[in-house]
């Protein structure tokens, strides 16, 4: 069972994306801000990593890059529901950029594609 790791500050965001990751047999662990999901990443490396990008204690793209200069090979979706990010250079480390919306299809789409290459 692949591992994801879901980051976001919203619980309701959170419980959302556990329950409906869940149902297409992913393992979920969640954190609420940037130090968590580096710390969960320390404790258990994910599969795949969904990291919205305006968190607590350490935004998105600043803990993918500490994330990522640890661990390379981890896909990384950053889920944000502000398209102006996707220009800045540093998400382009990303493997994907989704805008949030309420059809959770795109991202769940995308996380088979990614799981499917390292498979």
């Amino acid at each position: 069972m692949k591992t994801i790791l879901v980051v976001d500050d919203d619980k309701y965001h959170l419980l959302l994306y556990e329950q409906e990751l869940s149902l297409e047999g992913y393992r979920i662990i969640t954190a609420k801000d940037g130090l968590e999901a580096i710390k969960r990443v320390k404790e258990q490396l994910p599969d795949l990593i969904v990291m919205d990008i305006n968190i607590p204690k350490m935004n998105g793209i600043e803990a993918m890059g500490k994330i990522l200069g640890e661990h390379k090979r981890i896909p990384i979706i950053i889920h944000t529901a502000y398209s102006n990010y996707i220009d800045n250079f540093m998400s382009w480390a990303a493997d994907a950029y989704i805008v949030k919306s309420s059809d959770l299809n795109e991202l769940k789409n995308k996380i088979k594609e990614l799981l499917g290459k390292i498979e």
